[in-house]
C-alpha cells in the first residue's frame, strides 16, 4: 500500500487522482493539499502551506502534484526535506523552475510528465518515427482543452513539439494572421479553450498530396489520474533521479 498525498486535491485532475486513489487497493491517500483548507468527506484537505509538517505527520510516500508552478517548487522543497518521492503533473514551468525541479531530483526520485495518459506516451514515440520517415511533409499541431486551462500550448503540446523537434528542425509559429505565407522550415502550433474538452491533441503531416493524422483524445479525466497514481505507485522507494512516464509504462 502506497501512502499518496495530492496536491491540488479540490482541482479539477487533483480532485480526479483523490477520487481514483480512495477507490484503489493499493493506495491510500492520505491528505490533500489546496490553497486553502478544503472540504471533502473521505480526505483530509490542508493548506498548501502546511505541507511541511503534514508529509512527515502522515507518512507519506510519494506527492502526486496537480497545482500551478510557483506552488509546485515549494512543494519540491517540503518533499526534498522530508525525503518523498514526487510525482509532478503541473505545467507551464520557466527555465528556471525547471532547472530548479531538476536539482530537486538528485536527492529525491522525481517523475515529471506532462500527460499520464498511456496512449499520449505511446503517441510521442509514433511521432517521432513518423516525422524521421516523412522528411518534407508539412507539420501542423493543433490541441483543445477545457476553458479553465490558462496555459497555451498545452504542456503535452510542448511535449510533441519537442518530439517533432528533436527529428527536424523547424520553428514554430503561434496562430497566423494576415499575410502569413507558410515557411518550409516552420511548424503550426494552435490551441482552442472551450466548455469541458478533457484534452485533444493531433499532429498532422502533408505532402505527396497525402495527409497523415496523429489524434489522441481524452474522454475523461479519470485517464490522467489513474496514470498519476501509477506513477506514484511506481516511484515510491526508488533512488534519487529524474523519471518519466514512459519508465512506467515500460515496467508495467
Amino acid at each position: 500500500m502506497t501512502r499518496v498525498a495530492v496536491v491540488g486535491a479540490t482541482g479539477r485532475t487533483g480532485g480526479e487522482v483523490v477520487d481514483a486513489g480512495v477507490e484503489r487497493e493499493d493506495v491510500d491517500v492520505v491528505v490533500g493539499f489546496a490553497s486553502e483548507a478544503g472540504e471533502r468527506s473521505d480526505v483530509p484537505v490542508r493548506p498548501v502551506a502546511e505541507i511541511g509538517d503534514a508529509l512527515a505527520e502522515h507518512d507519506v510516500d510519494a506527492v502526486v502534484d496537480f497545482s500551478t508552478p510557483e506552488a509546485t517548487l515549494s512543494v519540491a522543497d517540503a518533499c526534498v526535506e522530508a525525503g518523498v518521492a514526487l510525482v509532478i503533473g503541473t505545467t507551464g514551468f520557466d527555465e528556471d523552475a525547471e532547472a530548479s525541479l531538476r536539482a530537486a531530483s538528485e536527492q529525491i526520485p522525481v517523475l515529471k510528465a506532462t500527460n499520464f495518459s498511456r496512449g499520449i506516451n505511446v503517441l510521442q514515440r509514433v511521432v517521432g518515427e513518423a516525422v524521421a520517415a516523412l522528411d518534407g511533409y508539412d507539420l501542423e499541431l493543433m490541441e483543445s482543452h477545457h476553458n479553465g486551462k490558462v496555459d497555451a500550448p498545452s504542456g503535452t503540446a510542448n511535449s510533441i513539439l519537442e518530439t517533432v523537434q528533436e527529428e527536424r528542425d523547424v520553428d514554430p509559429v503561434y496562430g497566423r494572421e494576415g499575410h502569413a505565407p507558410r515557411d518550409e522550415d516552420e511548424i503550426g502550433v494552435f490551441a482552442r479553450r472551450a466548455g469541458d474538452i478533457r484534452g485533444e491533441h493531433e499532429l498532422i503531416l502533408a505532402g505527396n498530396d497525402e495527409v497523415l493524422s496523429l489524434s489522441h483524445r481524452a474522454e475523461d479525466r479519470g485517464v490522467f489520474a489513474a496514470g498519476a497514481l501509477d506513477a506514484a505507485v511506481w516511484l515510491a522507494g526508488r533512488n534519487p533521479d529524474w523519471y518519466t512516464f514512459g519508465a512506467v509504462i515500460d515496467e508495467s
